[in-house]
């Protein structure tokens, strides 16, 4: 569990680098780098934890860091633009660089190899995720110019076009926790499964049948890849198309629970997701993005309000939680709901 956690910690930017983890007879006490303990609370009813004050050692600092590598070679005002995160997808990373430090690009992929010795391949992210494919565009800066990595996560192996997929290496537990969730037998829908990090973790994990819908033709060619590079004991049947068109013509009440992974726009497909369910009900998984003030409730509020009305219900909100940060006070939240 406390392993679980630091990774929890580490993908929502929480946990204090420069202090020690300790030992406290048989707890595990992580150092939290935030005073705003909001998120944190919410780590704590999941992990059945809880905040307590206690002086933290100090960690020597890595060997190696962008600031390190850079301080000589770029002006003084522009080291404090340097992000302080960016994502490993295999061996290659994607950084999000600011105007300012676009024409130092290649000294920053450079540096950035320096400091990740397996990393091959630097881009920076030159636009948003959008698009029916959700992909963004990218920005070569130094090592091989090639999108194609294979990535490891919790044992699986997954193929990533990281210029014409999407997969994002900070839902790492999401995937683990969702599949950890799945009894042998069920039948699961996964409505927007890109290379298939859930289906895929779903049927290593269980003996279960995952129907694995996307839109884009690359993430379906990488899911079948990733097929063949995983043994699984459940079974994972890929389709190509609109996940509304195959639910209602294909898939209309067999699944045991729903995966809905598109954040921005999930609440439009609930029409879709509460006819794939059997007629007894079942889980939905929703991801949705929310702002501060109150963006648990937020969630809460558009997936009752999206829920075709007078044939189907909520019977119980099961699980909700911040998943990470995408923007300033804004939040990629999960909910878990048992549906009628």
């Amino acid at each position: 569990m406390a392993e679980a956690l630091r990774r929890k910690l580490v993908e929502l930017d929480l946990l204090d680098r420069g202090k020690k983890v300790v030992r406290d007879g048989d707890f595990v006490v992580f150092p939290i780098a935030v005073e705003d303990f909001s998120a944190v609370k919410q780590l704590c009813e999941e992990f059945k934890c809880e905040v307590v004050k206690v002086e933290f050692p100090e960690v020597r600092p890595p060997s190696l860091t962008l600031h390190d590598v850079l301080s000589e070679k770029l002006p003084p005002h522009l080291l404090a633009s340097l992000p302080r995160a960016y994502d490993v997808i295999g061996d290659i990373a994607i950084i999000e660089l600011p105007e300012e430090l676009l024409p130092y690009k290649e000294l920053v992929g450079e540096a950035l190899m320096k400091v990740n010795s397996h990393v091959k391949a630097v881009f920076a992210k030159a636009g948003k995720v959008n698009g029916a494919y959700r992909v963004r565009k990218l920005l070569h800066l130094a090592g091989e110019n090639r999108t194609v990595t294979r990535h490891k996560e919790y044992g699986c192996i997954f193929s990533v076009d990281v210029a014409s997929t999407y997969f994002s290496p900070r839902l790492s537990w999401e995937h683990k926790r969702i599949a950890s969730l799945v009894k042998p037998g069920e039948t699961v829908v996964d409505m927007f499964a890109g290379v298939g990090p859930f289906a895929i973790m779903i049927a290593r994990e269980v003996d279960a049948t995952v129907y694995a819908i996307d839109l884009n033709p690359e993430a379906i060619k990488h899911l079948k890849i990733n097929l063949q590079l995983n043994k699984l004991r459940g079974k994972v049947i890929p389709i190509l198309g609109d996940t509304k068109e195959v639910i209602f013509k294909e898939l209309k009440g067999i699944a045991d629970r729903v995966i809905m992974n598109l954040p921005h726009s999930s609440h439009l497909f609930l029409d879709a997701a509460c006819a794939a369910l059997k007629e007894k009900g079942g889980i939905i998984h929703f991801y949705t993005v929310a702002r501060d003030p109150n963006h648990l409730e937020q969630a809460e509020n558009l997936f009752s309000s999206s829920i075709p009305a007078g044939r189907r219900h909520i019977k119980r909100i099961l699980h909700r939680r911040v998943v990470k940060a995408v923007a300033p006070r804004e939040w990629l939240v999960v909910m878990d709901a048992e549906v009628t």
